[in-house]
């Protein structure tokens, strides 16, 4: 796992890092030498766990569907982790790696290569045995981490690999979906079904009655205490779902909300809600903010009292929720028909889809050369993972991440001041959170500047340059608790250009 603390919540219990990715930190520092007790302790907790690893496989049960489930995951990992040097950022081995996984999903794979008995099914097996080969030839021979093609190994090998070796799991009868957050019948993992909303909300279909009526609601200042704000007055439709505001405007109309209003495009798709992850949920999210004294300042039970007044209003909660004849017009209900709405802001119609669906000149040269970078060198898609670019973490996609960035209350580099905001240790009081935000998606950054948590930074050649230097604690703020290496990425002037011309790229049409 990461070279970071992982909080096992809501227990409040810690797994310290251990192993390889705390060796390689150790050994890439300025003094490795000075490390060498902790290298040892590290090498004996590796040669412990290493013994033990069989006793893993006593009463092992596992299942011809659960070894392919495992075989798909791993290419996910690879496609998602392994290529961005997830694992071993400092020794640059990501390809190499991703290579020997590849490998070990063909061995797995033999056996069912060779029945492959299902009618119909002819060519299947043969096809992915050679998609197999040219992937692995691929890897083999472009080991070179910064300079490595990343966009070529998807669209040419890896997505064509993941779709094959999907195809020829359903052709065994062998799919089954124990592990992951995925909808394993999408195409690829960059297909906009690839993550379904199921996996947020209680929404497993479309849902076009609950959808219109959110979006009604969206619009309507009868959900504030004073009938003069809406959802919209933070979440601008022309400003792609944000405000242009360093923090927003409160409900005073003359102070200021403490935090920056992200955008809502694939906002739903989180395990946790606010920059803190305070709440798990959009529901939970909605109703939280309707009753905030900073942004709605409504009374749950004014608000729903006022929409029963409105006969179109009833008559649309009727036909959203009609299995609540009897009183359909309710909080939770109003919650669940905004996030209805909000769900269906994920277009994925982006330059970028585009281009993976096929239209190889949805792209520019510099864009792609920015995807490369922003998946490698730049180590940008180590933590706003592929496809939504956010903090949700494959393979699984079952956890949303968090992380201290040290991120200045000013944009001064050379004068920065520390930021007082504790983030998620406001509402987790542990120190591993302290200074801690959820990474929220590039995917339409370009839109929607200012950026972080408190809008410090005005435009996206500033937050790469932030990055690029190593966080708050590269440029010499005291961030002990910085999960960002502050060790210098040493992009260029142009590669920051091309990482943002990436994410320009990542631009919706709404």
């Amino acid at each position: 796992r990461p070279a970071k603390v992982e909080v096992d919540e809501p227990y409040m219990e810690y797994q310290e890092p251990s192993g390889f990715q705390v060796m390689e930190v150790l050994l890439f520092s300025d003094d490795p030498y000075s490390h060498r007790k902790e290298l040892m302790e590290q090498a004996d907790l590796l040669s412990s766990s290493a013994a033990d690893l069989n006793a893993l496989l006593y009463d092992f049960q596992g299942t011809d569907k659960e070894l392919l489930e495992s075989a798909r995951l791993e290419l996910i990992r690879v496609i998602t982790l392994g290529i961005t040097g997830y694992d071993a950022p400092e020794l640059k081995s990501g390809i190499e790696e991703a290579y020997q996984s590849v490998a070990a999903i063909q061995q797995v794979l033999l056996p069912y290569l060779a029945i492959e008995t299902r009618p119909g099914a002819a060519g299947i097996s043969a096809q992915l045995s050679k998609t197999l080969e040219k992937t692995l030839v691929f890897l083999k021979e472009h080991p070179e981490f910064d300079g490595f093609n990343r966009m070529d190994f998807l669209t040419v090998y890896a997505l064509p690999l993941q779709e094959q070796l999907g195809v020829f799991i359903s052709s065994l009868d062998l799919s089954v979906n124990r592990k992951s957050s995925l909808n394993y019948e999408a195409k690829h993992i960059f297909s906009r079904d690839a993550i379904p909303a199921a996996a947020f909300t209680a929404i497993s279909k479309a849902q076009p009655t609950k959808v219109a009526l959110g979006k009604k609601l969206f619009f309507d200042n009868t959900l504030s205490g004073n009938l003069k704000r809406n959802c919209s007055s933070c979440h601008r439709t022309d400003n792609y779902f944000s405000d242009g505001l360093k923090t927003s405007l409160a409900f005073d109309g003359k102070s200021f909300v403490q935090r920056n209003a992200p955008a809502l495009l694939y906002a739903g798709f989180q395990y946790a809600q606010f920059w803190d992850g305070r709440v798990k949920s959009l529901p939970e999210q909605i109703k939280a903010v309707i009753a905030n004294p900073l942004e709605m300042n409504g009374n749950h039970a004014v608000v729903i009292a006022g929409l029963k007044k409105n006969s179109y209003y009833r008559a649309d909660f009727l036909k959203a929720f009609p299995a609540a004849a009897g009183d359909p017009v309710t909080i939770d209900n109003l919650a669940a028909a905004l996030t209805a709405y909000i769900m269906e802001l994920a277009p994925m119609n982006s330059a970028f889809d585009k281009y993976l669906s096929g239209d190889k000149h949805a792209m520019s040269a510099e864009q792609l050369k920015g995807f490369n970078l922003f998946m490698g060198k730049g180590q940008c898609g180590s933590c706003h993972f592929a496809p939504l670019f956010n903090g949700l973490i494959p393979p699984l996609y079952k956890r949303t991440e968090f992380e201290v960035l040290g991120t200045p209350a000013n944009d001064d580099f050379e004068h920065l001041i520390n930021d007082k905001d504790a983030g998620r240790y406001g509402f987790f009081s542990i120190d591993y959170y302290r200074g801690a935000f959820k990474t929220p998606s590039v995917r339409n950054a370009a839109m929607t500047a200012p950026y972080m948590h408190n809008g410090v930074f005005k435009d996206l050649n500033k937050v790469v340059e932030f990055y690029n230097q190593g966080g708050g604690a590269g440029l010499r703020l005291e961030v002990p608790q910085q999960t960002l290496s502050a060790k210098p990425l040493h992009l260029s002037d142009a590669e920051v250009e091309q990482i943002v011309a990436f994410m320009e790229a990542l631009t919706d049409k709404i």
